[in-house]
C-alpha cells in the first residue's frame, strides 16, 4: 500500500487549504525556476528516466512525447494543451484534481511548458465542469497576482488560459479538442501532420491529460527514478484510480501502480456489494474498455500490461464494478448508446456503425435477435474497429466484443428462453 508521504495529490479529497498559500506549504511551487534552471533537456530526460505514461488512457510514455516538440522554433509559438474534458461514463479522477489541487496542475503547466519550449498553455476544461472550473479559474488568478505565472515568471513567461468546452465527448481525442479550441466543430483530423509539428493555430502544440501534467513537478522535485520505483517494469509510478459501481465505497485514490485489481477492490471500495462472490464482471478502466468476467478479476493486475493480457485496457484506471444483479447484456447496451450518441459523424464506419450495433445490441437485450446475429455483430465491431481518423469507433466496438467473448453464453440463453417462451416480452425489456 503506499505510504502517506509518497502521494503526490496531497489534497486530492479536499480536506486541505486549496489556495495558493495551502499549495505552498505541502511543497508545491517550490523554488519553480530552479527546476527551469537546469535545462529543458534536464527535464525531457528526468521524464523519461520516470516511466511515466500518459494517464489519459493512452498510456504513451510521456517524456517522449515532449521530445517530439522542435527544439528550435522556426518563428511559430509553441504550445502546451491540457485535455480537462473528462468525459469518459465513469471517469472521475482529474475533476478532483481541478476541484482540490488546481495548483499541481498550473505548476505543472508551467514546467511542462518550458520544457517544450512554449510560453502559454490552453487548459480545455469539459463543458459540465463548472465548479471544477470557478477552482481552476481561482488558482490561476492567485498565481497571476503572486507574479507565478505572467510575462516574468521564473524567468521564461508563461500564461495559463482556461477553455470552458460545450459537454462533447468527441472533444476529449486530441485533434477534435484542437478544432474545438480553434472555435470550429469538434470533429478529429487526420495525422499526419501530427500536433508535435501542426497543432494549435498550425503551430507546434503537445497535447497531454491533467493528471499526466499534474504530476510532473513532484517527479522532477524527487527525481524520476524515485517515480519508477512504483509498479512494474514499463508500468511505472503511482496513479490515480477511481472506483464506482457496485461497491461499498466508490472513491477515486491514489495508489501506486500495478496494484491487484482485488486488493484496489477491497481495501479502498470497501469489497464489493454483497461480497466478492457477488462478483460479475468489472470495467478496468473508463466505459471504453473490454469488460472482464469476474474469474479473471481474481488475479488481475492494474496496470497497462495486465489488462492487455486479459485482452482488456487499462484506460484511465477507473474501473467500474458489476455484481451478479445486473443485466451485463442490457449493461452493455447502454455504452453501445451512448457512444452511438457521441459519434461526430465524420467517419463512415463510425457513424453507421455505431447506429448498427446499437439496433443489434437492443434485440439482444429483449431476446428478439437470431443466434446468427451474434456473430454478424462481432464482425461488424471488427470492421469498425480501427477503421476510423480518431479511436471512437474502436472504444464502440471493444465494449461489445468483451461481451461476446465472456457472455455468449447468457446472449444465447435469453434468445432461447425468448423463442420457447421461457421469459416474456416484458421480463426480456426489463
Amino acid at each position: 500500500m503506499l505510504r502517506d508521504e509518497d502521494r503526490i495529490f496531497q489534497n486530492i479529497y479536499g480536506m486541505k487549504d486549496r489556495t495558493l498559500k495551502g499549495a505552498q506549504a505541502r511543497g508545491l511551487w517550490d523554488d519553480t525556476a530552479g527546476l527551469l534552471a537546469r535545462g529543458r533537456d534536464w527535464i525531457i530526460d528526468e521524464m523519461k528516466k520516470s516511466g511515466l505514461r500518459g494517464r489519459g488512457g493512452a498510456g504513451f510514455p510521456t517524456g517522449l512525447k515532449w521530445s517530439f516538440m522542435p527544439k528550435e522554433s522556426d518563428g511559430r509559438p509553441h504550445y502546451l494543451v491540457v485535455n480537462a474534458d473528462e468525459s469518459e461514463p465513469a471517469t472521475c479522477k482529474d475533476r478532483e484534481i481541478m476541484r482540490h489541487d488546481p495548483h499541481t496542475l498550473i505548476e505543472g503547466c508551467v514546467v511542462a511548458g518550458f520544457a517544450m519550449g512554449a510560453h502559454a498553455a490552453y487548459i480545455y476544461i469539459r463543458g459540465e465542469f463548472i465548479r471544477e472550473r470557478e477552482a481552476l479559474q481561482s488558482a490561476i488568478d492567485e498565481c497571476y497576482d503572486a507574479g507565478l505565472l505572467g510575462p516574468d515568471a521564473h524567468g521564461w513567461g508563461f500564461d495559463v488560459y482556461l477553455h470552458h468546452g460545450a459537454g462533447a465527448y468527441i472533444c476529449g481525442e486530441e485533434t477534435a479538442l484542437l478544432e474545438s479550441l480553434e472555435g470550429k466543430k469538434g470533429m478529429p483530423r487526420l495525422k499526419p501532420p501530427f500536433p508535435a509539428n501542426t497543432g494549435l493555430y498550425g503551430c507546434p502544440t503537445t497535447v497531454n491529460n491533467v493528471e499526466s501534467i499534474a504530476v510532473a513537478p513532484t517527479i522532477l522535485r524527487r527525481g524520476g527514478e524515485w517515480f519508477a520505483g512504483f509498479g512494474r517494469n514499463n508500468n511505472a509510478g503511482t496513479k490515480l484510480f477511481g472506483l464506482t459501481g457496485h461497491i461499498n465505497t466508490p472513491c477515486v485514490v491514489e495508489e501506486a501502480m500495478s496494484i491487484p485489481m482485488r486488493e484496489l477492490i477491497e481495501k479502498h471500495g470497501g469489497g464489493v456489494r454483497g461480497g466478492w462472490k457477488n462478483l460479475k464482471a468489472v470495467i478496468p478502466g473508463g466505459a471504453s474498455c473490454p469488460i472482464i468476467p469476474a474469474s479473471q478479476c481474481e488475479d488481475a493486475i492494474m496496470d497497462y500490461d495486465g489488462m492487455r493480457e486479459l485482452k482488456s485496457s487499462f484506460g484511465t484506471a477507473c474501473a467500474i464494478v458489476i455484481d451478479q444483479q445486473t443485466d451485463v447484456i442490457k449493461a452493455v447496451w447502454r455504452l453501445a448508446k451512448f457512444f452511438k450518441h457521441e459519434s461526430c459523424g465524420q467517419c463512415t464506419p463510425c457513424r453507421e456503425g455505431t447506429g448498427w450495433m446499437m439496433r443489434v445490441m437492443d434485440r439482444l437485450v429483449t431476446g428478439d435477435a437470431e443466434i446468427e446475429e451474434i456473430d454478424m455483430l462481432l464482425d461488424v465491431t471488427k470492421q469498425v474497429e480501427g477503421h476510423t481518423i480518431c479511436a471512437l469507433g474502436d472504444a464502440a466496438a471493444w465494449p461489445i466484443q468483451g461481451l461476446i467473448r465472456h457472455y455468449r453464453g447468457e446472449i444465447e440463453d435469453r434468445i432461447k428462453a425468448k423463442k420457447t417462451g421461457r421469459i416474456s416480452a416484458a421480463v426480456a425489456a426489463e
